[in-house]
């Protein structure tokens, strides 16, 4: 992993947050590109569809998670083209109880419940990553572009590839918590992805047995005052990329 990685990621990478309506539209669009023409794990017919400006067909994926969530993409610099995207979901604000999808899908374990904790708790969610970008064999299958075999990310000429794409969509999910004053949060990893950023010390505990949604998940719970010292611990790079040098290091309020 370069020293500088911060400078490597931005040679080929912008992170975009999807805070207007058009913006949002595109990360609706991605959705719908790698859920279900990509990976077929969402049905066409529960996504919506219009036309654009000229009258040519779109198509977006949205569920009732996304009324309460921060989004971002990450844009391929020289292309232009929008490589993946990622969620999160922030606390209900009428309702600090409500469900999250970790807890409507999974038999947890271990549930945040202390209302304190659940007014900075959010969820990580459809972290997707197009197929353009997903560059090795076995990883278009994937929501997040992982191989199984993490191992080929830390050859020699892999180094520079793969992983910006999904640390840059965790340094994104950083920029969210920290806007949002998120500590907590909850996501349901493909067992790939966990190991990769685990590599990086982004720690995530098991909070509940696996359940098989579109491949096995592992559902998971991680807050900021354990995994933050634990990356830049593990790899000081990371954590440069993750926290904006340090900018986004500063505690929630």
């Amino acid at each position: 992993m370069p020293s500088d990685l911060i400078t490597a990621f931005n040679e080929y990478f912008e992170l975009i947050h999807a805070d207007t309506d058009t913006l949002r539209m595109q990360v609706y669009q991605l959705r719908y590109q790698v859920y279900v023409l990509e990976t077929g794990f969402e049905n066409e017919a529960d996504c919506l569809s219009g036309h654009d400006e000229s009258g040519r067909p779109i198509h977006w994926e949205m569920d009732e998670y996304d009324d309460r969530s921060d989004h971002y993409l990450l844009r391929h610099r020289r292309t232009g083209v929008y490589a993946a995207t990622s969620r999160l979901i922030l606390p209900d604000s009428d309702d600090l109880q409500a469900n999250y999808p970790i807890e409507q899908h999974c038999p947890l374990n271990e549930r945040v419940s202390d209302p304190v904790l659940r007014n900075h708790l959010g969820e990580v969610s459809r972290f997707a990553v197009s197929k353009t970008f997903k560059r090795r064999l076995g990883e278009s299958g994937t929501l997040a572009g992982i191989s199984p075999n993490v191992d080929m990310y830390f050859e020699e000429d892999e180094r520079r590839v793969l992983p910006h794409i999904s640390l840059g969509l965790f340094a994104a999910v950083m920029r969210m918590m920290h806007g949002h004053g998120i500590t907590h949060f909850y996501a349901v990893m493909e067992p790939a992805l966990l190991r990769l950023l685990s590599r990086f010390g982004i720690v995530f505990h098991r909070i509940g047995p696996d359940v098989d949604y579109h491949g096995i998940r592992v559902p998971c719970l991680s807050n900021l005052d354990e995994v933050l010292p634990s990356i830049k611990q593990t790899a000081p790079a990371v954590w440069d990329l993750i926290t904006n040098r340090g900018e986004l290091a500063r505690k929630a309020a």
